[in-house]
């Protein structure tokens, strides 16, 4: 066995119990995959998985008689989750689910995603084998210390992603590994091997067997990884398959005063530029989207992008749908993308009047002020640097309009939709019209949030 005692791995309590309670009944059993990684990584990490050569039914046996609960969530490929208790303090207790797999090895691929049937195997080094790459084909015990059979160790070292084995095998076998990679990729700041790409771009097709749910999980992951701009940038052949939008922001010039780079490095750069929210980075990298599509040339050879903002909204929208994102994510994004560009001048009514049109949210008002600095900060310095300090006070202003709660809203509105309809409008979409409208008087200070006043405006309506 290529065991090794250092370097040394400190081990969360409840995993310990749940190895020292398999080998006390005579079976093997190692930390693996992720936390192994991210340990020697000094990154933090959670979740921890363990394999042993123990059976399953084994495994369950031994773990309910110690008191802990076991649920059989993939016993046909050798796989249980085990919660382990553990005291947190005096007064609360803990509980920890691990993932508890019998050493395996896979046999031949159904879906380009799952495994027809496995075999189980005597030795942790055979399971490893079946791991996606090097780095995540580690195994550590205390006593026994770290099993690397390939190479894993020196590749976290060099910064590389490189697949266990045969290349186009592994990416024959699971399709997602190729998402995985490049989340990886953003998460760790690694790059790909040459002959790992390759195989990811000759089987991005076979993203298609996956499920929308779990690309949707990689790209969220991907998306607010700490070094996502250089991810899309190195990894954008690939994502173009299950993100063709990337595919014509490639290489589409920015021949403006305004810009230094292409719209899809201005993009990435402005979704790395944005605080890692999964709104704020979705939103970022839609901002530009219709760019492509709304280029054109004037008669002196000036590049424009006029109407940009409501292309990339509407393509937004379609990706939300594609993706399978709820409504009200769909929503948020679609309505940072339309007002990214909006000019909205340093005066207490234009702010009123823009937080009406984002729902009166000021979350949304601040995520917005938040992508039109990451969208400055992609630009051309000269001309960004000054929009970057537009957006402070602008973000400095809205919060002194709601700390003074100066701020109307639909909810804050002197009269209801009843003294509307007790004016003698009829209840239906005529009241919310109305009611709207009052509103928008009120943003725009021609009226007084009075009840009297808003009545006397609302009568002129009818």
């Amino acid at each position: 066995m290529n065991a090794s005692p250092t370097p040394a791995i400190r081990l969360p309590g409840f995993a310990m119990t749940l190895i020292d309670a398999l080998e006390a009944e005579g079976h093997e059993a190692w930390c693996v995959g992720g936390y192994v990684r991210d340990a020697l990584l000094g990154r933090p990490c959670n979740d921890v998985d363990i394999a042993t050569d123990a059976l399953w039914p084994e495994v369950k046996r031994i773990c309910a008689a110690r008191g802990m609960r076991v649920y059989e969530t993939g016993a046909k490929h050798g796989t249980v989750t085990v919660v382990v208790p553990s005291a947190a303090d005096a007064h609360h207790e803990a509980e920890h689910a691990v993932e508890v797999t019998t050493f395996r090895c896979d046999g031949s691929y159904q879906d380009a995603r799952h495994p027809q049937q496995v075999q189980f195997v005597s030795t942790i080094e055979e399971d490893l084998a079946r791991r996606d790459f090097t780095m995540n084909a580690l195994a550590y015990h205390p006593q026994r210390g770290l099993v690397d059979p390939f190479g894993g160790i020196d590749d976290l070292q060099a910064g590389i992603i490189r697949v266990v084995g045969e290349a186009e095998k592994r990416f024959s076998e699971d399709a997602l590994r190729t998402l995985r990679a490049c989340r990886f990729c953003s998460q760790l700041g690694f790059r790909i091997d040459e002959d790992t790409y390759r195989a990811m771009l000759a089987h991005k097709s076979l993203l298609a067997k996956v499920s929308t749910e779990r690309i949707t999980h990689e790209l969220d992951a991907l998306l607010l990884g700490a070094h996502v701009r250089d991810a899309l940038m190195a990894t954008v052949d690939v994502l173009s398959f299950v993100l063709p939008e990337l595919a014509a922001m490639k290489g589409c010039a920015q021949m403006t005063k305004y810009h230094v780079y292409d719209v899809l490095e201005h993009t990435a750069y402005a979704v790395e530029n944005m605080p890692p929210t999964r709104l704020g980075r979705w939103a970022a990298l839609c901002h530009d989207m219709g760019k492509p599509a709304a280029a054109f040339f004037d008669e002196g050879g000036v590049e424009h992008f006029y109407g940009h903002a409501k292309v990339s909204e509407a393509l937004a929208g379609a990706l939300m749908d594609r993706l399978l994102m709820s409504g009200a994510f769909k929503h948020q994004v679609m309505k940072l993308v339309r007002h990214h560009d909006d000019e909205i001048r340093l005066d207490n009514r234009a702010i009123r009047r823009m937080l009406m049109r984002l729902d009166g949210d000021p979350v949304l008002f601040r995520t917005l002020c938040d992508l039109k600095r990451a969208d400055a900060l992609a630009q051309a310095p000269a001309f960004g640097r000054g929009r970057v300090g537009k957006v402070e006070k602008l973000r400095r202003m809205l919060d002194a309009l709601l700390e003074a709660e100066e701020v109307p809203s639909m909810r804050a509105l002197a009269v209801s939709g009843h003294d509307i309809m007790g004016l003698g409008v009829e209840q239906g979409p005529a009241v919310g019209r109305i009611l709207a409208a009052l509103l928008s008087a009120v943003v725009d200070e021609q009226v007084k949030n009075a009840r009297e006043p808003l009545l006397e405006l609302a009568r002129t309506m009818i």
